[in-house]
């Protein structure tokens, strides 16, 4: 071998060695934010509002704010006349070595691309959103729309406005017995376990945004601290009531510590009083 050759080699092989840079989203320079202030005064409750209520407002607007970022890799690019977040650039719904997988008609997991996925998970959120046995409605309250939760397009004005539990005529004792989360404004049993997989599944779209879609669109018109806002929104969300776990996050964890560096997110989570419920995807 010449000297150049081994020298090349040499070259090549300390390149090898050298540690990876991380995703320009994971670096400290890019973690920047369109707002100043405490995130954790947003999301904390109002001392006279009742904590389902509170959640069930929460994840209506953080599927609201979600939403507006999926509208973005949804735009169709003038060079390839299809969506930025197609099959041919995303054949599966993916973030850092994660394989979300959505289960079929017979309950099996299968893989699909990450547009078609997201599209479910859409649809899916929209329609417990849209369950008034999970998101119980006064539809009689003042300017409430039942057509504002079936668009798919949620709006500030169009949070859950939660029944009371019972009337004038219902005795004490069917007030009794197990207590959960929402209990007292109308929630189901299965409000806590719904509302924590529904969080998954929006953690699974951030996550595939930031890792499939980062750089385009969002770097390239400009818009990657907007994503940036409404993530840690919902972070911080997520980790003040307990809405997510460690494993959820993990796609997305270096961006996370950094805000928590910072201080800008909870340093504990907050124990949920329930088990997360199954979701339609699983994860491999």
């Amino acid at each position: 071998m010449s000297l150049d050759n081994q020298s090349n080699s040499d070259s090549q092989s300390l390149q090898s060695q050298a540690p990876r840079k991380p995703p320009f989203f994971f670096r400290e320079e890019y973690s920047g934010l369109i707002v100043k202030g405490n995130f954790m005064t947003l999301a904390a409750k109002p001392k006279l509002v009742e904590e389902g209520e509170w959640l069930a407002h929460q994840v209506v607007e953080q599927y609201r704010l979600l939403e507006q970022m999926i509208d973005i890799i949804k735009v169709v690019d003038e060079r390839t006349s299809k969506p930025i977040c197609n099959p041919d650039v995303c054949p599966t719904m993916s973030a850092s070595g994660h394989t979300y997988t959505w289960l079929d008609n017979q309950k099996k997991p299968i893989k699909i691309p990450a547009i078609q996925y997201i599209n479910l998970v859409q649809k899916w959120i929209v329609g417990k959103i849209n369950d008034p046995t999970i998101f119980p409605t006064d539809t009689t309250s003042p300017g409430f729309s039942a057509a504002a939760y079936a668009s798919g397009s949620l709006t500030p004005s169009s949070t859950p406005l939660p029944v009371g539990p019972t009337n004038l005529n219902t005795p004490l004792s069917a007030l009794s017995g197990r207590e959960w989360l929402g209990k007292s404004s109308g929630f189901p049993e299965t409000f806590e376990a719904d509302i924590k997989s529904i969080y998954r599944q929006m953690m699974r779209c951030y996550a595939h945004i930031y890792h499939g879609h980062w750089l385009e669109p969002f770097w390239n018109v400009n818009a990657y601290k907007e994503l940036n806002t409404c993530f840690i929104h919902f972070i911080n969300v997520g980790k003040l009531f307990g809405l997510i776990g460690d494993k959820e996050m993990e796609p997305m964890q270096p961006l996370i510590d950094l805000w928590l560096a910072k201080g800008l997110l909870p340093q504990a989570e907050a124990q949920g009083s329930t088990q997360q419920g199954p979701a339609p995807g699983t994860a491999t």
